[in-house]
């Protein structure tokens, strides 16, 4: 490699680390390195503006909007308590009807927003039965984590999917004549929370029927909730439908996002519970947003340099000798790395290494799966993996007013991590790896 490659890669990696390390804001850190890549001359900051993925931004931004007014409708709280009277007032059972709760909201919404929305609204439902919120609200992190993979509209990776692979919102469900990630995903995570019951939560507590009977909640402004929740499946319809309308899916979420705003501001007076745009702009994490937008630019330097090539052709005889045991490689060296490192980063780089493999012949589409499915599970190891899983334990520690060790967080991680990591392989590898090695 020539000194700007070395210097580029340096860059990089130095970047991520510092992001790792969180002494320096992930944000700031992450665009410094975009700096300095312009500076050095790996690319001009026109370039580094180029390849941004704005129609990813635009969905996040998007979704984010809607989802903020959805946070505000009391369903969120509604749901939870329905949660609480379909469990019968038995705690584990209310941790995995909460869990599985969480991670069907996670497909539509961002897992951070998800985490905000659900684990407040847990917390009285913990109190009212007298369980431990630890446990409880590190589920509701793990499984808006793990679920937002499973669709197009979720989280990020996917949506990176969509940038590099072109996969589209039915990609998700079914391709090329097989299941793809939501049935797999699907399954895996009610597996998963199949073993974590017997695992933990089953001997949580004692079952409390005058602690359902002591939590009620309604939908302070049922017409407020209609309009949200109608424009939001309005919203996810249209980005389904995407490839006959011919348009941008970010053009799409814009578009769910302003009619939105604008039915809800014409109302005014009229929706008493609804929020004022400007209080749901202040709530969007806009750090997020800037965090993103130079994460696509600092992977656009590697590309830029040529370094994913190289790293092309150093894998390419890896899985041209033998496809599956380059896949499972891939795989289970994804697990621990993004459990100590941030995943986007690493599923990103690899989205359009792998990209690079396809074009000297080596069939993409399942390493890609492999590349988002072990990035996403392997991230619920560690709150370095996953911003999310921060969010969650802040929100516990605030709530039981004491810190989590990390071996408490272990005990929950990472039996939730291994057995949820093994599961997806399997299918993976029946589905996905073992059909194209032949």
């Amino acid at each position: 490699m020539g000194l700007l490659q070395w210097m580029t890669l340096i860059v990089f990696f130095v970047t991520i680390a510092a992001v790792v390390v969180n002494k320096l804001d992930a944000t700031v850190a992450a665009l410094l390195g975009v700096a300095v890549m312009v500076w050095m001359g790996t690319m001009t900051e026109v370039e580094a503006a180029q390849l941004v993925d704005w129609n990813v931004m635009a969905i996040l931004i998007g979704i984010w909007i809607i989802a903020g007014y959805f946070g505000k409708t009391g369903v969120p709280s509604w749901l939870s308590v329905q949660s609480l009277k379909l469990s019968g007032g038995r705690p584990g059972l209310l941790i995995l009807v909460l869990s599985m709760l969480t991670g069907l909201l996670s497909m539509f919404i961002d897992n951070v927003v998800c985490i905000l929305m659900m684990a407040p609204v847990a917390l009285p439902l913990a109190r009212a039965l007298g369980i431990p919120a630890t446990p409880l609200v590190l589920m509701i992190g793990f499984s808006a984590n793990f679920m937002g993979t499973a669709l197009l509209l979720g989280d990020l990776p996917p949506q990176m999917l969509h940038s590099v692979a072109g996969a589209e919102f039915f990609d998700f469900i079914w391709q090329h004549g097989r299941p793809s990630s939501f049935p797999i995903l699907m399954l895996t995570f009610v597996i998963t929370l199949a073993f974590m019951y017997v695992y933990g939560f089953r001997r949580i507590g004692k079952p409390t029927p005058e602690g359902v009977a002591s939590v009620k909640a309604d939908i302070p402004d049922p017409k407020f909730a209609a309009i949200t929740c109608g424009m939001f499946v309005l919203t996810v319809v249209a980005m389904a439908m995407r490839e006959h309308l011919g348009v941008k899916l970010g053009f799409i979420a814009l578009t769910g996002a302003i009619i939105t705003v604008l039915i809800i501001e014409a109302m005014g007076d009229k929706l008493k519970e609804a929020p004022s745009f400007e209080h749901i702009v202040q709530e969007l994490d806009w750090r997020a947003v800037f965090f993103y937008i130079a994460l696509f630019a600092l992977v656009g330097g590697l590309e830029k340099t040529h370094i994913l090539d190289m790293m092309a052709n150093w894998l390419r005889p890896i899985f041209a000798q033998n496809y599956a045991l380059g896949a499972t490689i891939l795989y289970w060296v994804t697990i621990p790395i993004v459990g100590i490192v941030e995943h986007d980063a690493y599923i990103l780089t690899f989205l359009n290494t792998i990209k690079e493999l396809g074009t000297q012949g080596v069939p993409p589409w399942p390493l890609w799966w492999v590349v988002l499915w072990a990035g996403t599970l392997g991230s619920n190891l560690t709150v370095a993996g996953a911003p999310a899983l921060y969010v969650a334990l802040r929100i516990a520690e605030k709530e039981e007013d004491r810190k989590v060790s990390l071996r408490e967080f272990l005990s929950w991680s990472l039996p939730f991590c291994l057995v949820s990591s093994f599961v997806c392989y399997v299918f993976a590898m029946l589905i996905w790896v073992l059909p194209y090695a032949k």
